[in-house]
């Protein structure tokens, strides 16, 4: 194991002097006291109930599984070298193996969960061979089902159940003539010479692997790391694709306050956790260990040197070479709601430490759809099963660009998305459509001028459409029926759209608890990871992901056939006033943008509940506050939205600073690049706002 040099020499009850982990000494070596065993008994007996514990058949059903899998993966590699005219001495001991990392190899996997493994092979076994021979070898074995490769992805993957075990098993060829028994794949040595797929498939492994190796106690670890992301997930705060955290984030932070309080038990843990982190300092990066050297001039997280990661606005830096920061998605709004939620962590379990609660007070989830006055509702909808699984697969993994996009305007102070999607109402959609919403709480700026103020959020919304269309004509994925809504609607309006259980916090029933805390359906990105957002989506990849790397696709016509952004042909606009919310009428139903695509034939791409199918730009405006047409309220000064790498305008919503930057790097980003450049609204896009009163 490797350990961090220690600082402190001090003696522990004539112990000898322990040694520290981590960047800093630990702010605390004391040991538990026996009240603190009892509440960490307490804290197991409150978990179990949600299914994040697995019983000891099921833990053995996995291990013959990974035994099945590993010898399947060393026969295939014998025939390919077989087949490569190898020795038989050399195909003798060839070797290869099955690794895995996520949840699973951290210990800390839920009933039902999936297994995260990695196939590393020798340097003749080829890529191109674990997609083809390896994919037909495995097609073959019967009790391997829902078989499926996703080659093109940013880590390519095959995916599949084995013996019902969900498994994603990626591929690294190391440059090795065998595969030892005993590989330790942390050697930064094993990265030379590989393609960067390789190098981000081994990545997971790596980076579970040092987090076990720099906690000072890895059963503390990992039940204070059960306990939080079960507090995570039922807080609706457990997501990286949609700009919260995800499991290996989570990890981290648990394993740091692992480094800070070595002695401590679970119950302490999760305590101190809350302790830390609301009162982290954000954006100082949260570091297990000094960042290494090495010549393989691979790009890392370092604010001196990238630009862009002086942007960043919760880094959170993965152990393993090379260094990346985890939580790129996050956001202002998302920084601001986790903090929160930090604080309200930190105020409960001071409750349960001096008694006055007990533990399933910290797991209560909150109720956010009585939080907000005003909420917008992303609908996505297909007229095929498949089809709709495959597109709300998109849909979600853009819907940071929409926050973004609401954060950028001068109105909002908080855009917050709630992870989970909901089944969509049939009533205003045809009967062979399926429908997933989700639902996004928006917080609008005090105004305090007498008169009514206008917001525009035309370019906000058509931005976001621009880019789901975009990637979904990219890669020849739109069809027939498949669309988008974008609705405004009040908290009052939410009973068209909800079941009175959801609205009125009825508490989950244990099925539903077990769905949740298990990782709930599994849908599958176009890059191939899952797309739930209670699962880890980034265990495998803490390495930025951009747009999901894909074949270019070769148009059936010419470019005039393709699907065309969709422009909006509605206005919508948002009324800021000093009038009471109810002393203004307005339209029972929400109000939304249609969106038209053509190929020929008209694809009306939905942006409207209660808005009939759009067939032709020539549809009217919906009436909107008592008024009809485009809104002749001032539109703000925008600037197109920026890519998902790219440096992010900061604004105080809790008193963020401008200044990004981290304690490595004291000098701030120059204002160029804090400020855009404005750029008027796209022609043809009419005016979107919302009607907002303030009360």
């Amino acid at each position: 194991m490797k350990e961090m040099s220690a600082s402190r020499t001090s003696m522990l009850g004539g112990q000898q002097p322990q040694k520290h982990y981590g960047v800093t000494s630990p702010i605390s070596l004391a040991h538990p006291k026996e009240s603190d065993h009892m509440y960490t008994q307490k804290l197991i007996e409150a978990m179990k109930p949600f299914g994040v514990f697995e019983d000891e058949v099921e833990q053995n059903h996995r291990l013959a599984v990974l035994g099945k899998l590993n010898s399947l993966v060393r026969e295939w590699i014998a025939e390919i070298s077989e087949e490569k005219d190898l020795p038989p001495s050399a195909i003798a001991n060839v070797g290869g193996n099955i690794f895995t990392f996520g949840s699973y190899r951290l210990g800390v996997h839920t009933k039902g969960a999936d297994i995260d493994a990695l196939c590393v092979a020798p340097r003749h076994v080829q890529r191109e061979d674990f997609f083809q021979s390896f994919f037909e070898k495995l097609k073959k074995h019967e009790e391997i089902k829902d078989l499926r490769a996703v080659e093109d992805a940013f880590v390519p993957v095959i995916k599949f159940k084995f013996d019902g075990i969900e498994i994603d098993l990626l591929f690294a060829r190391l440059a090795l003539q065998c595969i030892p028994e005993n590989l330790d794949l942390r050697g930064d040595s094993h990265l030379r010479n590989l393609d960067i797929r390789c190098i981000r498939s081994l990545n997971g492994c790596r980076v579970t692997d040092e987090i076990l190796s720099l906690v000072p106690n890895k059963e503390n670890f990992r039940l204070t790391l059960r306990a939080i992301k079960l507090w995570a997930k039922r807080r609706g705060i457990y997501s990286n694709m949609l700009g919260f955290l995800g499991g290996v984030s989570w990890a981290m932070l648990v394993a740091r306050t692992c480094q800070l309080y070595p002695n401590a038990v679970a119950a302490t843990l999760v305590h101190k956790f809350f302790l830390v982190f609301s009162k982290w300092e954000w954006p100082n990066a949260v570091l297990l260990k000094q960042p290494e050297e090495s010549n393989l001039n691979l790009p890392v997280w370092d604010p001196r040197v990238n630009p862009s990661d002086r942007y960043h606005l919760m880094p959170i830096i993965t152990p393993a070479y090379p260094q990346q920061n985890s939580t790129y998605n996050v956001s202002t709004s998302t920084r601001t709601i986790m903090s929160e939620e930090f604080r309200t962590g930190l105020s409960v379990t001071d409750e349960i430490l001096r008694g006055k609660a007990e533990w399933p007070k910290l797991f209560e989830p909150p109720n956010f759809f009585q939080k907000y006055k005003h909420y917008i509702v992303l609908t996505a909808s297909a007229s095929t099963e498949e089809n709709h699984l495959e597109w709300i697969g998109l849909v979600e993994s853009k819907i940071r660009v929409l926050i973004g996009n609401l954060e950028r305007n001068e109105y909002i102070t908080l855009a917050h998305v709630n992870p989970q999607s909901f089944p969509g109402s049939k009533d205003s959609h045809s009967e062979n459509e399926f429908v997933s919403m989700w639902f996004i709480g928006i917080i609008f700026k005090k105004v305090e001028t007498p008169e009514s103020v206008n917001i525009d959020l035309t370019y906000d919304i058509q931005a976001f459409t621009d880019t789901v269309y975009r990637q979904a004509n990219n890669i020849n994925m739109l069809k027939e029926g498949m669309k988008i809504e974008a609705t405004h609607v009040k908290k009052k309006q939410l009973h068209q759209y909800l079941p009175p259980e959801v609205l009125q916090k009825k508490k989950k029933s244990l099925a539903d608890i077990n769905r949740t805390s298990n990782g709930g359906s599994k849908r599958t990105s176009l890059d191939g990871s899952q797309l739930d957002s209670s699962r880890d989506t980034d265990c495998g990849t803490p390495f930025s992901s951009p747009t999901p790397v894909s074949k270019p696709c070769k148009a059936d016509s010419d470019s005039e056939d393709r699907i065309s952004p969709p422009k909006p042909q509605v206005p919508l606009f948002c009324e800021v006033s000093p009038v009471k919310e109810n002393s203004s009428p307005s339209p029972e139903q929400g109000m939304s943008i249609p969106v038209i695509g053509t190929t020929g034939n008209s694809i009306p791409m939905l942006l409207s509940r209660g808005v009939p199918h759009l067939t032709s730009p020539t549809t009217k405006p919906v009436t909107v506050n008592g008024t009809g047409g485009t809104s002749s309220a001032p539109k703000r000064p925008h600037s197109p939205p920026p890519s998902e790498e790219s440096p992010k305008r900061l604004r105080g919503t809790d008193k963020l600073s401008s200044d990004s930057s981290t304690a490595q790097d004291p000098c701030p980003p120059s204002e160029e690049r804090l400020e855009h450049r404005d750029s008027p609204v796209p022609v043809g896009v009419q005016s979107l706002h919302l009607n907002v009163m303030q009360s």
